[in-house]
């Protein structure tokens, strides 16, 4: 199925979690918020939320600046 994710469309199996979904971005998951068709979803449901085909899906890292 394909999903937006950060504005790209990428690839990912049917029933993909958003867990699924930032693992495949490579990076750690803490200091990581993520929005699902602009809803955000709490990390702790992150390894049950389906994401549907079409979504679009907004992965967020914190950054400190100064």
């Amino acid at each position: 199925m394909d999903v937006k994710v950060n504005g790209k469309w990428c690839e990912f199996s049917d029933g993909a979690t958003v867990a699924d979904i930032v693992d495949a971005m490579g990076g750690p998951r803490q200091g990581v918020a993520v929005a699902l068709n602009g809803t955000v979803v709490r990390r702790g449901t992150w390894d049950v939320v389906e994401v549907p085909g079409g979504a679009s899906v907004d992965v967020l890292t914190a950054v400190q600046g100064g």
